[in-house]
């Protein structure tokens, strides 16, 4: 891991050389209560897109991962999570990068496209459809989870699921509290109207988290849905028709 400084909070990130020399630089921007290995790494994003000639770059989100951890829900607004990311091209002196999230990665995602377009070559949104718009992301319940004594204190199948998932990945639960609380922002249908760069939303066919993905790309000028076929908010991740989607999608962006 290799680490800089946005604005005062400790970042952390991987710089992937792609086999075969120099490529074109893409940065990936994972999930809530993830990290970047579990979301890129472990589900061979990492290495299907370096094999692909792409130059990868994944971080840590704050409070995720090795980056560091804050406590107040304003550290995590949308716009603030997509300035990390875009910093983290400055301190690679990178002028343009592809950029793609899942779930609350795309949501940054989708911010970034909105505070700095001129940085990205495109949007690739996976595991969030129109609830970009019309949703505010995971219910606020899942904040309520983190918070829970023990994982056998819920009831709730979404509740256990995130915060069983958190233990999984060893995260700090009172940090991904605040994130929940701090990152629910949506946009308005003209601020997704208003992102002209060639976009991929790409959403899971049985994704009840991310809401429907074709909706959300028929608002966003130049953009394409590609579907998941049986795949939920979790498997859609690494789904082999979402792998070759995103390297199609990248073959034909200009």
């Amino acid at each position: 891991m290799r680490f800089f400084n946005s604005d005062g909070v400790n970042i952390a990130y991987v710089d992937i050389a792609p086999e075969g020399g120099e490529g074109e630089p893409i940065l990936l921007i994972h999930g809530f209560a993830s990290n970047h290995a579990v979301n890129w790494v472990n589900t061979l994003w990492v290495k299907t897109l370096s094999r692909a000639g792409y130059r990868v770059i994944a971080l840590d989100n704050r409070g995720h991962g090795q980056s560091e951890k804050l406590y107040q829900p304003a550290d995590y607004d949308s716009y603030a999570m997509a300035a990390d990311a875009r910093r983290l091209l400055d301190h690679l002196d990178i002028e343009r990068a592809d950029v793609m999230g899942y779930s609350m990665g795309a949501r940054i995602t989708a911010h970034l496209a909105l505070s700095a377009p001129e940085r990205m070559r495109s949007v690739l949104l996976g595991g969030l459809g129109i609830h970009l718009v019309e949703g505010v992301g995971l219910p606020l319940g899942i904040a309520d989870a983190m918070e829970a004594p023990s994982l056998d204190d819920l009831t709730d199948p979404m509740q256990r699921m995130f915060r069983a998932f958190a233990e999984q990945t060893k995260s700090d639960l009172k940090a991904l509290a605040a994130c929940i609380r701090g990152s629910r922002q949506v946009l308005t249908r003209e601020e997704v109207a208003s992102i002209t760069l060639p976009t991929l939303v790409a959403v899971g066919t049985r994704d009840d988290v991310a809401g429907s993905g074709p909706e959300l790309a028929a608002l966003i000028p130049n953009a394409v849905p590609l579907d998941i076929p049986g795949r939920d908010h979790n498997l859609a991740v690494g789904d082999r028709v979402h792998k070759q989607g995103v390297l199609d999608f990248l073959a034909q962006r200009p």
